[in-house]
């Protein structure tokens, strides 16, 4: 597929009703350690909305969610949950245009990437205020308690805006039939380095006679892992103190380039995100990089087609440390009615707890954020042992870096500005070097 035209994110509306819904927003200055939650009583009925992107993802997303907001509401008689799909690409943006609408849902989940924009401008509720850092303790740890890198993802400027909720790391997908197919071992051959995925993918493609590597991070919508890509070949996209701009540097542009030689050979497939995956499931492409969060689709994509699925870390730009990042999202409350802060907190722990990440992974392939549930003698060791596709997924966690939020309102067309400048470099014949460049002088305005 040679579609120049992909999809796009929700851009946000006018600045002049941001402007409006800047003050909802709390600060780290007025946090009160003790927390301000009130408490809800048995007598207290309470209805309230959580919106979930899952909920608009058909089969196993939206039935396991559905499942256990079911399960929640027989736990919890006095709280109704009406539960909604976003009405955006955009989660933040769908939350957005409800609030510019004379409301919003009491609980919402948003993915990482609009981080700064639901602290600063959207209204998200300081939680550290809200609930106490005891709290915030209670919450993270327990028998299980949350990985020490997937507990702070949703933390701005020192204080905790939303609850980690589920995520994935990038996962080097194979399907082993094409490669003995092509004559190669799949248990063997070397995937560790993106010179060795080309050395594979040439070999399959002249056996296919077409590309058999797609990478869902070099078109728009893989932001979140193009990151850790450039991170993994000593780029960033943002400077350290969130000022500049810097996926116009020389090591970015080597990334960029790495994948640009990659479809010059004819081993890159270009083709949009959702055509990636579709051709993976289906047994056409022999090597996909994509979030573990499909893997209950490859699964049955495998065992439908009848070829064989096998998952690795991803690979290295030679000898350099490998830095994942993660999809996905946290849960945050919108809410300024005390009683329905208080529902929607329960709300967010029962949606956080051991018993909904088994629910979650085993039913999704989300990454548990309670990490230690998968070693032995946990709920999820057996499973683990059972399906040992979640294992890359687990061993990259403890390298994780976050998925960084741009500064300022236009957030998201930042992401545009940067996934259009990839895929011209890579697929669409302009000069890697100049087109990062550009872009990043065009990005480095709209954060000022």
């Amino acid at each position: 597929m040679n579609n120049r035209i992909r999809r796009a994110g929700f851009a946000g509306v006018a600045a002049l009703a941001l402007t409006a819904l800047a003050g909802c927003a709390g600060t780290a200055s007025a946090v009160d350690s003790s927390g301000s939650m009130a408490t809800l009583t048995p007598d207290d009925n309470v209805t309230i909305t959580f919106e979930s992107y899952n909920l608009a993802q058909a089969g196993a997303w939206s039935d396991t969610i559905t499942g256990l907001i079911d399960e929640f509401m027989a736990e919890h008689p006095n709280i109704t949950v009406n539960a909604q799909p976003s009405s955006s690409t955009s989660t933040a943006g769908s939350v957005q245009q409800q609030l510019l609408a004379g409301g919003a849902p009491d609980v919402a989940q948003l993915t990482f990437n609009e981080l700064d924009f639901a602290a600063t401008t959207l209204g998200a509720q300081n939680l550290t205020a809200l609930v106490g850092e005891q709290g915030l303790a209670d919450e993270f740890g327990g028998e299980y308690p949350y990985h020490e890198r997937a507990r702070v993802l949703a933390d701005w400027d020192g204080a905790t805006y939303g609850i980690p909720y589920v995520f994935s790391t990038p996962v080097l997908w194979i399907n082993e039939s094409l490669f003995e197919q092509a004559g190669l071992d799949p248990k063997t051959v070397d995937l560790s380095t993106w010179d060795a995925i080309e050395a594979a993918g040439q070999t399959i493609s002249a056996s296919t006679g077409g590309p058999s590597v797609s990478i869902s991070c070099t078109v728009t919508g893989g932001s979140w892992c193009m990151q850790g890509l450039f991170r993994s070949n000593g780029a960033q996209v943002l400077s350290d103190d969130r000022t500049t701009i810097d996926f116009g540097s020389d090591a970015a542009v080597d990334t960029v380039q790495t994948f640009r030689d990659m479809f010059d050979a004819g081993v890159l497939a270009n083709q949009d995100s959702t055509s990636m995956y579709e051709a993976f499931a289906q047994g056409k492409t022999a090597i996909h990089v994509n979030t573990s969060a499909l893997q209950s689709a490859f699964m049955g994509g495998a065992k439908g087609a009848g070829w064989t699925l096998d998952a690795r870390t991803l690979p290295s730009f030679g000898d350099k440390d490998v830095i994942p990042t993660n999809s996905g999202s946290f849960l945050a409350i919108f809410s300024t009615d005390a009683k329905k802060q208080a529902a929607a907190w329960e709300l967010i722990q029962w949606m956080t707890s051991e018993h909904a990440y088994e629910t979650i992974s085993t039913g999704i392939g989300y990454l548990p954020l309670r990490n230690t549930m998968t070693e032995e003698g946990g709920p999820l060791y057996e499973w683990v042992e059972a399906n040992p596709l979640v294992k890359p997924n687990l061993r990259q966690l403890d390298d994780l870096q976050p998925w960084v939020s741009y500064p300022g309102d236009s957030y998201a067309q930042v992401d545009t500005v940067l996934a259009t400048a990839i895929e011209e470099s890579i697929f669409f014949g302009k000069d890697p070097a100049s087109t990062m460049q550009a872009a990043a002088e065009r990005a480095q305005g709209l954060i000022k």
